[in-house]
C-alpha cells in the first residue's frame, strides 16, 4: 500500500466502513482511542498481531489542575461541595 486510499476498500472488506479522511488520521498520526474492531480489522488486513501494530511509552504524567479555584489546595474530592446558585426574580413591573 502506497496511499492512505489504499486502505478503504480491505478495511471495507472487514466490515470497517472509515471516510478518507478517518484512514487519514489513523494511518498519519497517532490515534488517541482505536475501536477494537478497527484494530482487529488491521491485524487480519496487514496478518499481524496487536503488539506489531502498538508501540508502548512511558509518558510522565500531566501536572494536576485544581478544578475549583477557589477551593484551599488541602481539600479533597470528597470534601469539596457546590456553591449553591442565587436566583433573584426580575422586579414586577407596576401597572
Amino acid at each position: 500500500m502506497f496511499q492512505t486510499t489504499d486502505l478503504r476498500a480491505p478495511l471495507q472488506a472487514q466490515g470497517v466502513v472509515l471516510s478518507r479522511e478517518q484512514v487519514f488520521r489513523l494511518v498519519t498520526k497517532t490515534p488517541d482511542r482505536l475501536n477494537m474492531t478497527v484494530l482487529a480489522a488491521l491485524c487480519r488486513i496487514f496478518s499481524c498481531t496487536p503488539n506489531d501494530l502498538i508501540e508502548v511509552r512511558a509518558v510522565a504524567p500531566a501536572a494536576k489542575r485544581r478544578a475549583n479555584a477557589t477551593a484551599p489546595a488541602t481539600a479533597r474530592v470528597g470534601e469539596l461541595r457546590p456553591i449553591p446558585a442565587r436566583l433573584h426574580r426580575p422586579a414586577e413591573p407596576n401597572g
